[in-house]
């Protein structure tokens, strides 16, 4: 199975050390600042790195031939449908929120905010709209009262989210196929950046 993946930083990095301990071919790392320590470790394993025209898209032609799985991991750049048709298992994505719940760039500031006593991560399918696709895999944890988003994400959520990857790596792996349920729309709630850009 040849995957290509998308991200940047810690998380971005993190994935690609668990796919390659599993033994998945990553095809090529797409990255949107070619100076990211995601492209540096992608390097320094001899894949291909390839930066973005656009830090806010990823279009087909950016993604690998024969790429199998289009993989993000703390990317905030759409991955087109048209990309995303290319690949035969299509894309999937780590969300540290249970979602529908907290669709948005800052869902582990707003699970901290809203006083969520319950955190979680969901492996969704890449889609249209932004964290909206059919859900993969989803798992949940407690947060501790006082914690803060940096502290829950770094304790619970990046771990909880690179065990989800690679199980559902493993499952695409195994079966060909990738699990989906839809999203019920009726508990989304949005989770906008909470620092002016």
């Amino acid at each position: 199975m040849r995957i290509t993946l998308v991200g940047s930083r810690h998380f971005g990095v993190a994935t690609l050390n668990m796919l390659r301990e599993r033994g998945i071919e990553i095809a090529r790392v797409v990255v949107h600042d070619g100076e990211d320590r995601l492209a540096a470790a992608a390097r320094a394993a001899g894949i291909e790195v390839l930066v973005q025209a656009n830090p806010k898209v990823v279009p087909a032609n950016e993604i690998a031939p024969g790429t199998d799985l289009i993989v993000t991991a703390h990317s905030h750049a759409r991955v087109t449908q048209e990309a995303v048709q290319a690949a035969p298992l299509g894309g999937i994505g780590y969300h540290p929120s249970l979602l529908p719940r907290h669709r948005g760039i800052a869902a582990v500031e707003w699970t901290v905010k809203e006083g969520d006593p319950i955190a979680g991560g969901t492996i969704y399918h890449l889609a249209e709209r932004m964290d909206a696709g059919a859900i993969a895999a989803q798992d949940w944890c407690f947060v501790k009262k006082g914690e803060t988003a940096r502290e829950l994400w770094e304790r619970a959520l990046a771990p909880l989210g690179l065990k989800l990857l690679g199980d559902v790596v493993e499952y695409a792996k195994a079966h060909g196929t990738i699990p989906a349920k839809p999203q019920d729309e009726q508990f989304a709630t949005k989770a906008p950046s909470l620092t002016p850009h």
